[in-house]
């Protein structure tokens, strides 16, 4: 069951999202309509195979002994009209899952057992080409009177998620399933369940006992995925401890795998995280347990050499289809399962959403949500921290941490139901360095220094940073991002313009004593900027440097959100002049090779460009001289003029996005949304932004 956890806690008032995997995944379509689900449970029959015609579809480009999983919930006759009663996206017609088994079948795709991928995995028997595995999520009445027919027909084996509390529940009581409350008679019970495990054919997975739903994580209420989320427990800014939140995630994964042993004589072996969302913490608790398998609903393929803490799975729905099954077993593991990204991407301030009066904060929020859900953008940069004075400098944060004054928990609850409501994927937009942190702080004074003798022109319009090489800060930093990742659910990562040094930067002792005893550059810095073959290699050094701490950064993240991609502002001018690496350690070839996105800040009016146009021809020229650059580029540019304080006027912003576009970029954005101001007027920049008018993600 995939229903949202926050409906009915948010202030949008909004429609149901376009298609996006987590709206799909989270919504149930018209919740309005909802009625009480009457229906009663099925007999087991026989269902007439309807093979489907024959369609050609290149295959995937998967290695050897690459599986792919399927993962489907209820399975109804009809299914468009039983929404009438019980509107749920993920079920899946009954004539469409014969012919998908069918077109399988005929197409060489060979389901496998749960069993099979443990033996390859093991070096023992290696699994057949286009191997399938079968899951089913939530213990419908359907897996056995619909699927398990079908499961025998086939010969197929298959995987089946149970959650204990709703088999559990009594026969003439209610089950509360997501918004709803619906008869127990729609779930299987524990003889159909043994009847299906005897067969050998089917294998039992747990879906916890009571964490499918969603709990409150802020002091709005607003409620998460329970699994992995922290609770709020009022009391002005008190949240469940990691202790806490692992102790009760591990009484409820122990509770249901003693009743499915209980049950049926065997130990799950697999655990299916409700909503596909898991994090290294919890799938280790699975593991511990007896649990090493962990299904999500991330797409893409699997092998047997991969994490089985993360399965890829794709997930099946009502309008799938057979042309829409060919696709998903085309997805890549990466972007989204995008064979070619496509990205059409609005930078938020929550500083803009932000408001002492609740009040005024709930109507912000609801007017951007509105404001998005018309625009239909792929993406959101969503600021994480606090710069209200404007500086570039955070010096607060949106969620709870131990580092940085918390300005409001506003974050994690935004950003869901941009996920959820909008149907848009989310990056939190994040500093490197550049935190202003409490004066009483150990790491406040560990900050980039400019050397000596420098002139005051290199410190002009450069951020206060802590300085990357520094153990004090860069702990402070590493525990900002941990402390995101655990209390937000998000897509990726922005990582902010701040994280530059100059070719006189950073002068700091622990910068110092990494040149000279990891990169071996003896001498002063200006015995180092005098020589150009030492000079080369500092700045390259420290390009790489920068990198490789963002990189720490985001496997941080990782730990909270394994599926985390990664983007990163760079500078026009290390674009344009390669050699500006020494002013800026950045160097674009770095940051393709590093990131899955790189944003150029395409900013003509920051830039002081005479002639903005020619300026972005000239941008997306060096760009396209790149092979595939253009691939993971997003061309980010400015809607307001930050020297005059006006905005970009709509048609000329709108202008240069359509030039860029002609001229091939693929992913295009723009900085700032004044949502309060309609800046960009909405009538005229929708065109240019929205995916609608970009309808095929390729």
């Amino acid at each position: 069951m995939l229903t949202n956890p926050t409906s009915g806690t948010g202030t949008t008032s909004i429609a149901a999202p376009r298609n996006s995997r987590w709206s799909r995944m989270l919504l149930s379509l018209l919740a309005a309509a909802l009625l009480p689900y009457a229906a009663h449970a099925q007999q087991p029959s026989t269902a007439v195979l309807a093979t489907p015609q024959l369609q050609t579809v290149l295959p995937a480009n998967d290695p050897p002994q690459t599986y792919r999983v399927l993962a489907y919930h209820d399975i109804r006759d009809n299914v468009r009209e039983s929404f009438k009663t019980w509107p749920e996206p993920t079920a899946v017609d009954t004539q469409d899952l014969v012919q998908q088994l069918s077109w399988l079948d005929k197409n060489g795709y060979r389901p496998v057992s749960l069993q099979q991928i443990i033996d390859a995995r093991a070096g023992k028997t290696p699994l057949p080409d286009k191997a399938i595995l079968l899951t089913f999520d939530d213990g419908f009445e359907s897996v056995y009177t619909k699927v398990f027919p079908l499961l025998k027909q086939f010969n197929y084996p298959a995987v089946i998620a149970i959650v204990g509390n709703w088999i559990q529940t009594p026969p003439h009581q209610l089950v509360q399933f997501g918004d709803i409350r619906v008869p127990r008679s729609a779930f299987v019970n524990w003889d159909e369940v043994r009847e299906m495990v005897n067969s050998g054919l089917v294998e039992v997975a747990s879906h916890t006992y009571n964490l499918h739903q969603g709990i409150a994580t802020n002091p709005q209420g607003g409620l998460m995925p329970a699994a992995i989320s922290r609770a709020y427990q009022g009391q002005g800014t008190r949240y469940e401890s990691d202790a806490t939140h692992a102790q009760r995630v591990k009484a409820d994964l122990q509770r249901n795998s003693d009743l499915i042993e209980r049950e049926t004589g065997k130990r799950p072996r697999v655990i299916v995280w409700p909503y596909g969302a898991d994090n290294h913490g919890v799938n280790q608790i699975a593991a511990d347990l007896g649990m090493p398998t962990s299904l999500n609903l991330e797409p893409g393929p699997n092998t047997p050499e991969d994490n089985p803490n993360h399965v890829r799975r794709s997930l099946m729905v009502f309008d799938t289809g057979l042309a829409g099954l060919m696709q998903l077993l085309r997805q890549p593991a990466r972007y989204d399962g995008a064979e070619q990204p496509l990205e059409r991407v609005i930078h938020v301030d929550l500083d803009y959403v932000y408001d002492d009066d609740p009040v005024v904060q709930e109507a912000n929020l609801s007017k951007l949500m509105n404001r998005l859900y018309r625009l239909h953008p792929t993406t959101v940069y969503l600021q994480a921290f606090a710069d209200p004075d404007g500086d570039g400098v955070a010096d607060a944060v949106y969620f709870p941490n131990r580092n940085l004054p918390m300005r409001a928990d506003l974050f994690s609850r935004v950003a869901w139901q941009l996920k959820t409501r909008v149907g848009v994927r989310v990056f939190a937009w994040m500093p490197v360095m550049a935190f202003k942190l409490p004066a009483s702080h150990p790491a406040a004074s560990h900050v980039v220094q400019t050397m000596p003798g420098a002139p005051l022109s290199a410190s002009k319009n450069r951020y206060l940073r802590l300085s990357p090489f520094d153990p004090v800060a860069r702990k402070a930093i590493t525990e900002i991002y941990e402390d995101l990742g655990k209390h937000a659910i998000f897509a990726g990562i922005l990582f902010h313009d701040d994280a530059t040094l100059s070719d006189y930067e950073d002068a700091s002792p622990a910068a110092l004593a990494v040149y000279r005893d990891e990169w071996k550059l003896n001498g002063s810095l200006q015995d180092i900027r005098n020589d150009p073959q030492a000079r080369r290699l500092w700045a390259t050094q420290k390009t790489a440097y920068l990198n490789a701490f963002t990189l720490h950064l985001a496997n941080t993240l990782r730990h909270y959100q394994p599926a985390l991609q990664t983007a990163r502002n760079i500078y026009a001018q290390p674009v344009l002049h390669p050699e500006s690496e020494d002013w800026f350690a950045q160097s674009f070839s770095s940051f393709l090779a590093t990131y899955d996105y790189t944003a150029i800040m395409a900013m003509p009016y920051m830039e002081g460009a005479a002639e903005p146009a020619a300026w972005l021809d000239q941008l997306i020229g060096k760009v396209r001289q790149t092979p595939d650059a253009l691939r993971t580029t997003v061309f980010e540019l400015q809607s307001r003029d930050w020297r005059t304080g006006k905005p970009i006027p709509s048609h000329v912003l709108a202008g240069q996005l359509r030039q860029l576009h002609r001229a091939g970029a693929r992913n295009l954005g723009y900085y700032p949304d004044d949502f309060h101001s309609d800046q960009p007027e909405e009538h005229i920049i929708k065109p240019e932004i929205s995916i609608e008018t970009h309808p095929i993600r390729k």
